[in-house]
């Protein structure tokens, strides 16, 4: 392992680490000892340990396991492996911080508020790294494969709201649904706040010239799932004909674009600039461009297209 790999290794690992554990205090200091379900796989299994008892973060394991194994089939290992990493580490911080983590039983909004802010910076330091803590926005990712017209936000709303929804039964109030609204209310708007910017139309645009922007821009499109653009263009100095690559991207996948770039030229000549602003697939929807369910539903039906952005 060379210097930049274990650079690059250790970063991985201080990131999701701290990550874990702020999400670790979020879980056993705030949610679950007052009956909050703020939804994805960790709501689940906070409304088990309600139930039957079960170790949180035993069974956030445990129920990740055949989500991970799908991402594995579907989208590869080498890129699944950080999510994997960062399941682990959080479903281990969980039930080591349950063991001395001080409950906080105040002001529910208190418990709500502070519950998100937790839950966000957690997330946001795993995004940061490429990875993901499994659950609904792994599946909501290999949902949204197939059903391609629908956003990875809008999926990840409706998993995430059944989870809520069954809590409100489980606990039998529906105050403590409307809490766990408040903590993915809160949670949301820091994680993008800390990826994105202030404004979720924002993001990176990259300009690639090297004579491998193809293999550049295939693996960006398997391994980002971003569309590419190749800009017919001409040396200035040699006077050769080439191809320069564009491409735009949210904040937090930078990191991602920078390592394929750099694993496949090291001496690419890169131009990463901000985009004010972004409308399209994947990004802000343009203004009027919303379409009838029953249209959505008959194009699901159909063979899905992809096109280049």
């Amino acid at each position: 392992m060379n210097a930049k790999a274990l650079r690059g290794f250790l970063l991985d690992a201080f990131f999701m680490t701290v990550g874990a554990m702020f999400y670790a205090v979020c879980i056993n200091a705030f949610t679950a000892p007052n009956n909050i379900a703020a939804g994805g796989v960790t709501g689940v299994a906070t409304m088990l340990q309600y139930v039957f008892g079960t170790p949180i973060g035993l069974m956030v394991l445990l129920i990740n396991v055949p989500i991970v194994v799908w991402g594995m089939v579907e989208i590869g290992y080498k890129l699944v492996v950080k999510t994997l990493a960062a399941v682990v580490l959080s479903s281990v911080m969980i039930d080591i911080f349950a063991k001395f983590m001080p409950a906080y039983r105040g002001d529910p909004i208190l418990v709500a508020i502070f519950a998100g802010v937790c839950e966000g910076v957690g997330l946001s330091l795993t995004f940061i790294r490429g990875a993901t803590t499994g659950g609904t926005d792994m599946a909501a990712r290999l949902v949204g494969r197939r059903l391609p017209q629908f956003s990875m936000g809008k999926l990840m709303l409706v998993i995430d709201g059944l989870v809520v929804v069954a809590s409100g039964f489980v606990y039998g109030s529906i105050e403590n649904a409307m809490y766990a609204c408040i903590v993915i209310f809160v949670s949301t708007s820091l994680i993008d706040s800390i990826l994105y910017g202030t404004d979720a139309g924002t993001g990176k645009m990259f300009l690639v010239m090297s004579p491998k922007v193809k293999e550049i821009g295939g693996r960006i499109m398997r391994e980002v799932e971003r569309g590419v653009t190749y800009l017919d263009s001409q040396g200035g100095y040699s006077e050769e004909p080439s191809k320069t690559l564009l491409c735009v991207v949210r904040r937090f996948e930078v990191f991602q674009v920078q390592s394929i770039i750099k694993e496949v030229d090291k001496n690419a000549f890169v131009i990463v600039g901000d985009a004010g602003e972004i409308t399209g697939e994947g990004f802000r929807p343009m203004h009027g461009d919303d379409k009838p369910l029953k249209e959505l539903l008959q194009k699901a039906k159909g063979p899905a297209n992809k096109e280049d952005a």
